[in-house]
């Protein structure tokens, strides 16, 4: 194997790694083989790859706070409950071998276009979704920011139905115009740059906006993940063929040979975006329960950070090591939960941490209000 395979992934896309390819689509493998990467453009590469996967989780992670306080529909969090965490696994399962036998039966280039096209939608959303904090601090008050109001509804009279009802501002266009030059030039030209900003968009969101109910659905959902991943990636080769096959951008890449080519460069250290949002919504989660304990303090935000960054050190070391790609969560799993778990248990927290519950925390406000309302008409 050459030194671009050796990568951290886990995702049903994260066997990526096993095959470089060039901006064409085809395998770079054969061409690549003879490269060996300096130990500085190593250093570089895998630095960069733990510097942009802890972006997404700290910043993801404190909008995520602001994100279940929104009354926005649009804001609103996507909640993954107890039964959700226990079935994802099959899921995916079920989807990855889908797409096994898809890619057997279909041409791979029609279905890579289909995939382009999509992943350019969305990626434009996620990515504008990303820069409206930033945007709106940059316009000045004066800006003229006009309301908007995509409606679409289906029927007439009572039985009418909305189907899609969006709001959006001038801010909002602008947003979506950057956005979309960005798209345009992944869909053209593949640039690795455009795709990692894709990816930190895709994470950043994927961290913001799905929330975990309580601290035991995290533990299904990451342990049901971990044995998920181990299978796929040890144990048969479908995601290692899928993801040969498989061209979006679900995972950040960063150059080896950076230093000798510039951004032209092509042998990539890649790291999967299932590795970043699946443990990032769990610190996330601990972030929130830190924020519920109200005492100016982020114990288990800090302590399930810091886990994942000694995680990731692990996965990297133990894949140098036996130069073979190795599965992110078989080290990220333990790490973000076991670190938390020993601290909680330690500070004598631990049933506390699992009684948490965000759904009620956030009903038990109206109740006590309703409490003293009654007690005052009395």
């Amino acid at each position: 194997m050459s030194e671009t395979e050796h990568v951290p992934l886990s995702a049903p896309e994260a066997a990526a790694a096993l095959n470089a390819t060039d901006s064409n689509g085809t395998e770079a493998l054969n061409a690549t083989a003879k490269f060996v990467a300096t130990p500085e453009g190593t250093a570089l590469a895998y630095g960069s790859l733990v510097v942009m996967a802890l972006l997404p989780i700290f910043f993801g992670a404190l909008r995520s706070v602001t994100c279940s306080k929104s009354k926005n529909s649009s804001d609103a969090p996507e909640t993954i409950t107890g039964r959700d965490a226990a079935r994802f696994p099959i899921i995916a399962s079920c989807t990855l071998f889908g797409l096994y036998l898809f890619f057997k039966v279909f041409s791979q280039e029609y279905i890579n276009l289909l995939l382009s096209v999509y992943f350019f939608v969305l990626g434009v959303l996620a990515l504008s979704h990303t820069m409206s904090p930033l945007m709106s601090r940059i316009f000045p008050e004066s800006f003229p920011n006009k309301q908007y109001q995509l409606l679409f509804t289906q029927g007439s009279g009572e039985t009418k139905e909305e189907i899609v009802n969006y709001e959006f501002d001038t801010k909002t266009l602008v947003c979506l115009l950057i956005s979309s030059v960005v798209g345009f030039w992944y869909l053209l030209k593949k640039h690795w740059i455009a795709n990692n900003l894709f990816g930190l968009a895709f994470a950043l969101n994927g961290v913001e906006l799905l929330h975990l109910n309580n601290v035991s659905t995290g533990c299904i959902l990451l342990g049901g993940l971990f044995i998920y991943d181990v299978f796929w990636v040890f144990g048969t080769n479908v995601m290692v063929t899928v993801a040969k096959s498989f061209e979006a951008p679900i995972k950040l890449v960063f150059p080896q040979d950076l230093l000798e080519k510039g951004l032209g460069a092509s042998n990539f250290a890649m790291l999967g975006l299932g590795d970043i949002v699946i443990p990032g919504i769990f610190i996330a989660l601990l972030l929130r329960f830190d924020v519920s304990l109200k005492k100016n303090s982020r114990t288990y935000f800090y302590s399930s950070f810091l886990a994942y960054i000694f995680g990731l050190g692990l996965t990297i070391f133990v894949m140098h090591t036996f130069k073979h790609a190795q599965p992110a969560l078989l080290y990220l799993v333990p790490a973000c939960v076991g670190f938390p778990v020993l601290v909680a248990l330690l500070k004598g927290e631990l049933m506390e941490m699992f009684r948490y519950e965000e759904d009620s925390a956030e009903e038990a406000e109206p109740k006590e209000d309703s409490s003293e309302s009654e007690k005052k008409d009395q």
